[in-house]
């Protein structure tokens, strides 16, 4: 019986049991984001602290950016800054003052 390596893997955020989404699957997400007028913020942190310390916010929240392509640039920009770090996508839900969606972009 073949082993899934998804299942031997740490699970985080609302995605983590599905294979990592491709580039066009991560901007569809992040367009569907946007649409619901949820406010995007990229977070990263180092893969052994995870899911036990509170994420590292890379700059503030996009407060009203509707440009997924601004929101891709600031992913790329925090994944070079911390290659080996997971790095994840946040879209905040003002009306519902929580996290909409949030999913992991790069895994260290």
């Amino acid at each position: 019986m073949a082993v899934n390596p998804y299942i031997s893997s740490k699970r985080y955020e609302t995605f983590s049991y599905l294979p990592a989404f491709t580039p066009e699957q991560v901007r569809n997400q992040i367009a569907y984001a946007i649409s619901q007028g949820w406010n995007p913020a990229v977070e990263y942190a180092h893969p052994d602290d995870q899911a036990d310390h509170y994420w590292h916010m890379w700059g503030l929240p996009m407060f009203g950016e509707d440009s997924v392509d601004v929101v891709l640039s600031e992913i790329e920009a925090c994944h070079r800054a911390f290659p080996s770090y997971v790095v994840r996508f946040v879209a905040y839900d003002n009306y519902t003052q929580s996290q909409g969606l949030a999913f992991v972009v790069h895994r260290g």
